[in-house]
């Protein structure tokens, strides 16, 4: 479930437009949290890494309860593209700033992946409550 929430937190961090087309109110919290939203994308980043991870190594979990490591697997999925679109600035500057060769590569995905920032913001939002949902229904004891 924290999975779920967190990837609808980032979603809706990452598609501003949107919210602010629904609910212009929205803008002043919208702006507080741009200052941070480079650490939030690491974080993030690093989280749906992690749930990538996770999902590999209980790969077994196919066999017990496919659909809700389908559900990891693909919010983890969505959240670190996600996260490393909202981080790549601090993501370049830190960890790619002594490797040229894997900063033209990041920036290569980048360059393919932000156009479609908007869609996996909404994928996100939606892969997110499904997840919550599916945390409910397939729960692995």
């Amino acid at each position: 479930m924290i999975y779920g929430i967190t990837l609808i937190l980032l979603s809706i961090i990452a598609v501003p437009s949107l919210i602010l087309s629904r609910k212009p109110n929205a803008k002043e919290l919208l702006e507080k949290v741009a200052p941070y939203q480079g650490w939030i994308g690491i974080v993030f980043c690093f989280w749906g890494i992690w749930g990538l991870v996770t999902a590999v190594l209980n790969v077994g979990w196919l066999t017990a309860a496919p659909i809700w490591w389908i559900t990891l697997t693909a919010g983890s999925l969505v959240e670190a593209c996600l996260g490393f679109l909202l981080g790549f600035p601090l993501i370049n500057k830190f960890f790619l700033s002594g490797n040229e060769k894997a900063r033209e590569k990041a920036v290569r995905i980048r360059a393919q992946v932000a156009p479609k920032q908007g869609k996996l913001g909404i994928l996100g939002i939606i892969v997110g409550a499904w997840m919550i949902v599916a945390s409910f229904l397939f729960t692995i004891a």
